[in-house]
């Protein structure tokens, strides 16, 4: 009977009924499966790293589907095993991380940060701040979460361009390519990131990048912290040209002493726009479909690689 593993038992007991013919089990992969023959998919945990995890993963040789709790999976498909289809977890969190940058974005531009500063130092400071209405939002990366971006900073009244590796027209939005990016990076007031990291992507916002962007623009990454130079985010923070408003870094975690702890016009949240009150039921929901096509026969969702 093939087994389905999910890392934590409450999972295990939120998950519901399954189909005839599959069970359930808990697996943190902490430790090698006690029947890694029968394991037909494995639920990777919500924080997954360590060499020893892999190997137990690779220990499960009738695998056929290794399922990731996030959209990311840059970080597992150097170490999948080849046997073994590899899913992202498209859909879980396109609500959350939409949420989130509309929310960096508007922490930044209205300054509810350095309000909140002056409350905690009993300071009462009437100032004029900027408006995300009408500003030019230029979102990098047009995936299921770039389209949620987009569709949230239309609502709150921004000019939105959309920009992806290749140029289409998609959801009544004309898509440009990342070679538009340095023409378009000179008219965009906020530049959102949330592309998925590769060898294209990696620094795609580098010094000259950043030197495109007008006097004041704001740099919103939800992405990948490497998907940006981060010293030259930091030197154009130090100036004061540029803001940003950032939930990944590179390095990450922010190591003590580094220079965005300090740096004027920053905001920062430690990669949290995927982790919400929503992400447990809606990865169980993907997961409830997934064993369905197990069942049934039938394909896999959201597989990027096998």
């Amino acid at each position: 009977m093939p087994i389905v593993t999910l890392p934590f038992v409450e999972l295990v007991d939120r998950l519901g009924p399954v189909p005839d013919g599959v069970e359930l089990d808990v697996w943190d992969v902490e430790g090698p499966y006690a029947r890694p023959d029968d394991v037909a998919i494995t639920l990777l945990p919500f924080y997954f790293a360590g060499r020893h995890r892999w190997e137990y993963v690779h220990d499960l040789p009738n695998l056929r589907l290794l399922q990731l709790p996030s959209a990311g999976y840059e970080h597992a498909l150097p170490h999948a095993p080849a046997h073994a289809q590899v899913a992202n977890g498209r859909g879980i969190h396109d609500d959350e991380t939409a949420e989130l940058a509309v929310g960096l974005a508007l922490t930044s531009l209205r300054e509810i940060h350095t309000f909140q500063a002056d409350r905690a130092a009993g300071v009462w400071d009437v100032r004029t701040t900027r408006s995300l209405a009408d500003r030019r939002v230029t979102v990098v990366g047009y995936g299921a979460i770039g389209a949620a971006i987009a569709t949230r900073f239309e609502a709150m009244r921004c000019d939105v361009t959309v920009v992806a590796r290749t140029a289409r027209d998609q959801d009544g939005r004309h898509v440009h390519a990342f070679v538009d990016l340095p023409t378009l990076a000179a008219d965009t007031d906020v530049l959102v990131l949330i592309t998925p990291l590769t060898d294209e992507t990696e620094h795609l916002v580098d010094a000259d990048l950043l030197a495109a962007l007008p006097d004041g623009a704001l740099v919103v990454n939800v992405a990948r912290g490497r998907v940006v130079d981060t010293d030259a985010l930091v030197a154009e923070l130090r100036r004061g040209r540029l803001s940003a408003a950032l939930d990944v870094t590179d390095p990450e975690p922010l190591p003590a002493g580094h220079p965005l702890w300090t740096t004027p016009n920053t905001v920062l949240t430690p990669h949290v726009g995927g982790n919400t009150d929503l992400s447990v039921p809606r990865t169980l929901e993907l997961v409830r479909r997934q064993v369905a096509a197990l069942a049934e026969g039938r394909p896999f969702a959201n597989v990027v690689h096998g």
